[in-house]
């Protein structure tokens, strides 16, 4: 009885595995591969990873396909005596060489994708962004624009009292608004415990560490919406530390960016006259 019990346990979890994942609402975008994203760095990371991903593939074949024909071809029901080689020259340095120079052919890229991520000079705007528990940080510097970035989704939906939205736990009350063919700089650093800021569309993700500041730059390609998420364990509200950058042509940021300066403004006269009024 106790066998029939558990594999009844075991297809009625299957089955409801099965049927959440087809629901579209609990299931996400699925993808085998990486997304070549909107940045020049994205791009590179995404070549990259396709030109090792086929080396290693050629690697597998000629590996895996020597194995099976000679298992199949020298078989010792055919008469097939093994040879004898040991401490063979010429053998150890054909596999020293050949591994050395797929090394160096997979390097070579890689080097200079690691070396153009660290570019982040020459800028055109620079934005700060600083994690808390749990929440974002956005300082556009020398623009007098700062602004916090806070999970917008409904407690009920939360707690499952509503239906969910397409972007649950994906959705933020203030933006991260930035022009597009212009070169990022941002600088990455947390009030509190280590966060990380990841938006995989811009192929880039950096630790956020108090006390430290860590550097990344993008330039998107087009407009759009990008949403990322903290990437690292920094407490029980880690997953409500959504992350959402729109990418605007450069004159609609302006435009974004002057109606920001005139609210901030606004906001510190009354805050003035406050004071003021106080005394």
């Amino acid at each position: 009885m106790s066998k029939i019990r558990r594999r009844g346990q075991i297809g009625a979890s299957l089955t409801g595995a099965g049927l959440l994942l087809g629901t579209g609402t609990a299931s996400a975008d699925w993808a085998l591969n990486m997304t070549k994203g909107v940045t020049p760095i994205s791009s590179q990371v995404y070549n990259l990873h396709m030109l090792i991903l086929w080396i290693c593939v050629a690697i597998g074949v000629v590996v895996f396909g020597t194995m099976i024909y000679s298992m199949i071809r020298f078989r010792k029901k055919n008469g097939a005596v093994a040879a004898q080689f040991h401490e063979s020259t010429t053998v150890e340095i054909i596999w020293t060489i050949i591994p050395f120079l797929i090394l160096i052919g997979m390097a070579i890229p890689a080097t200079g994708t690691l070396i153009t991520m660290e570019r982040t000079g020459d800028s055109d705007l620079t934005v700060k962004v600083t994690g808390y528990q749990w929440k974002w940080e956005y300082q556009y510097m020398g623009d007098n624009v700062d602004f916090f970035s806070d999970l917008s989704t409904p407690t009920e939906e939360i707690q499952n009292q509503e239906a969910k939205d397409k972007h649950y736990l994906r959705e933020v009350d203030h933006r991260l608004v930035v022009p597009t063919n212009t070169k990022i700089r941002f600088l990455v650093t947390s009030a509190d415990v280590i966060h990380s800021w990841w938006v995989p569309a811009l192929g880039m993700k950096k630790d956020a560490i108090p006390g430290y500041v860590n550097e990344l730059w993008a330039k998107i390609e087009k407009p759009g919406v990008y949403r990322g998420q903290c990437a690292e364990l920094c407490g029980r509200g880690h997953a409500y530390m959504p992350i959402v950058v729109e990418a605007k042509t450069p004159k609609k940021f302006r435009e974004w960016l002057k109606s920001k300066q005139k609210r901030a403004q606004a906001g510190k006269r009354g805050s003035t006259q406050v004071a003021q009024a106080e005394q």
